[in-house]
């Protein structure tokens, strides 16, 4: 007597979907690192055929990944922000605290001052909800966090400052009126900022 196989076709066990493929990565990389250098060369819109043609791929395969220039933006800025939020442990184990988080903010307002096409292009972004903003604000107001708790502990800045607090200043100088602000009139907005965040004597 032959057995039958209880289980309908196409309902067995599930093959585990495959990640994306070496070279598809590769090639993502090389067109976000190519997008970086050309938003920090450019303050204006930049044409995807170019930046396709620094990574070496089609625009094709630029469309494949990122389907819009805003999820190409995105990708620039999240990786960007990687480094910017990622350098605040070795500034502090370079800078006693209060001095790291002024490094700190002069290289995250500088990232945002310095791509005003990339800012421009965000702003839109955030505003048509084509691009999410709360992955990123918690990013950069945990990088705050830990400076902050690093000069609190350590008695060079007010114990009762919230996180959240400064994130809202840092955007306030970096996004509004950029395009005006030079970067001596930036220095200043920080040192304001560094002198609220600093204890009574």
């Amino acid at each position: 007597m032959s057995s039958v196989d209880p289980t309908p076709p196409g309902t067995g066990p599930s093959k585990k979907p495959r990640g994306p493929r070496a070279d598809a990565l590769r090639n993502r990389d090389r067109l976000v690192q190519a997008a970086r250098a050309a938003f920090a060369a450019s303050d204006g819109a930049l044409p995807l055929e170019g930046i396709a043609r620094e990574a070496g791929v089609g625009i094709g395969t630029l469309y494949r990944h990122f389907p819009t220039r805003e999820a190409l933006v995105e990708a620039v800025y999240a990786a960007e922000l990687d480094d910017v939020t990622d350098s605040a442990p070795a500034l502090l184990d370079e800078f006693a605290p209060d001095a790291a988080l002024r490094a700190w903010m002069e290289r995250y307002t500088a990232f945002v001052a310095m791509k005003r096409g990339m800012a421009d292009t965000l702003r839109a972004g955030w505003a048509s909800g084509q691009i999410t903003t709360p992955a990123t604000r918690e990013r950069i107001t945990a990088a705050v966090a830990t400076l902050l708790a690093a000069g609190a502990e350590a008695g060079a800045l007010r114990t009762d400052v919230e996180p959240q607090d400064v994130t809202v200043m840092l955007l306030g100088i970096s996004l509004v009126g950029t395009a005006d602000n030079t970067c001596e009139q930036t220095g200043r907005l920080i040192d304001l900022v560094m002198d609220a965040l600093r204890p009574s004597r």
